[in-house]
């Protein structure tokens, strides 16, 4: 009887170039173009073979971390070394080091905190009991007052 075409992505060799796929940054899709099946054939085999699924969630980890940490680093800034070197003559004259700084980036750290803290940061304010809705209809009523006095 002929093996199944997922029988040889349950091997050791192909789950670690699965992972690899994964790590480069690869799409579902593309994973699945390498492997010479369908999108819709590697989402079923993700269901029906943990092996599989487990190869592609640990390869992913490892970029999303890189990119995470990326991200936060641009957020609080960061120092770096610049080395410049002058040559005459194709030898070695002076090094140079200067110490270079990246202020941090508002827009990572908004999306960071949006992302990361949505209670305190996301736009728009989610209320799910109507005691809180009467409350915030109250201040809106008061604000209304207030308005209508000062005018």
């Amino acid at each position: 009887m002929a093996k199944g075409k997922y029988e040889k992505w349950l091997e050791g060799e192909n789950l670690i170039l699965l992972e690899g796929w994964a790590r480069d940054g690869l799409t579902d899709q593309q994973i699945a173009h390498n492997m010479g099946i369908s999108t819709a054939t590697l989402y079923e085999w993700k269901k029906k073979y943990p092996d599989i699924l487990e190869a592609l969630k640990k390869g992913k980890e490892v970029v999303d971390r890189y990119v995470e940490n990326a991200l936060l680093k641009r957020a609080l800034g960061y120092e770096y070394e610049e080395v410049s070197k002058e040559y005459e003559c194709e030898t070695l004259v002076k090094t140079k080091v200067t110490k270079k700084q990246v202020v941090p980036d508002t827009t990572a750290q908004i999306f960071w905190l949006k992302n990361r803290r949505p209670d305190l940061w996301r736009d728009r304010v989610q209320i799910d009991d109507k005691a809180s809705l009467a409350k915030v209809d109250e201040l809106i009523k008061s604000i209304g007052e207030v308005a209508a006095k000062d005018g």
